[in-house]
């Protein structure tokens, strides 16, 4: 079992006390996985500026975000509001931090040598913002679902399988192994992934999308990750699994029953 502290020990749905440590472990172990499967060392730079970066501003709001005057801000909504008031909460420290790491993760695979760039200026600076928001939108919805145990670890196989095959295929193939170790103790519920740990996984597959895709796959996969976002809030992803069986025998499969 990972370690646990009062700082990183949370109360889970049924009320157990679990570990946040699994989060940050996960960040650094995926993060050097993807630099060392990388293709080019521009995709290798991109995936430790992605995962640790993430991995980082997500501990942050992890142990900041759980003191009671930041506990008040829910979703981006709520960061706004409380920014607008003064407040600079954890969570938009967050936001920010990951947004800022998928610009730079997207700058550097826009400056491999191997990539195909696009003739204008504007096209390549378009096409560099639309992979910083498939890096950051991607870790951010990975995010969404760390509300069960194993369920963010499932979902990030689910995106990152077919993103693990091909020459770039270890961007993504290495974050799952790293994610798959870090899978009986979260399905356990000895640990949790947390901000620091999704936020990493989800931003690294992020990085293994936007390193296969031009600028027409960028936005088609920005404009899939905005309508989850925006789905999620109005409509609870846990609702949606439950109430279909497919769903939510996939998201009960090795979890401890009680």
């Amino acid at each position: 079992m990972l370690g646990t502290n009062e700082a990183l020990s949370r109360t889970n749905f049924r009320g157990r006390t679990v570990s946040l440590a699994g989060g940050p472990a996960l960040a650094a172990g995926a993060a050097v996985s993807a630099a060392v499967a990388a293709p080019t060392p521009a995709a290798a730079a991109a995936a430790l500026t992605a995962g640790v970066a993430s991995g980082a501003v997500g501990l942050y709001d992890d142990v900041v975000g759980n003191r009671p005057e930041q506990k008040a801000a829910k979703g981006f909504a709520g960061h706004l509001a409380a920014l607008r008031e003064g407040r600079v909460t954890s969570g938009l420290v967050k936001i920010a931090g990951v947004g800022a790491a998928g610009l730079a993760a997207s700058a550097l695979l826009a400056a491999d040598p191997r990539r195909p760039r696009p003739a204008s200026r504007a096209g390549r600076a378009a096409d560099i913002l639309l992979g910083a928001g498939v890096i950051a939108g991607t870790a951010n919805l990975l995010n969404l679902f760390d509300l069960r145990p194993g369920r963010a670890i499932k979902a990030s196989g689910l995106i990152g399988a077919p993103l693990s095959l091909g020459p770039a295929g270890g961007l993504a193939a290495g974050p799952l192994g790293v994610a798959a170790a870090v899978l009986p103790d979260d399905l356990d519920e000895r640990v949790m992934l947390g901000d620091s740990g999704a936020n990493a996984l989800g931003a690294l597959l992020g990085v293994a999308l936007a390193a296969r895709t031009g600028p027409a796959g960028r936005a088609a996969a920005l404009a899939a990750i905005a309508a989850l976002t925006a789905a999620s809030e109005k409509v609870s992803f846990t609702k949606v699994i439950e109430a279909n069986p497919v769903l939510r025998q996939l998201d009960a499969l090795g979890r401890r029953s009680a």
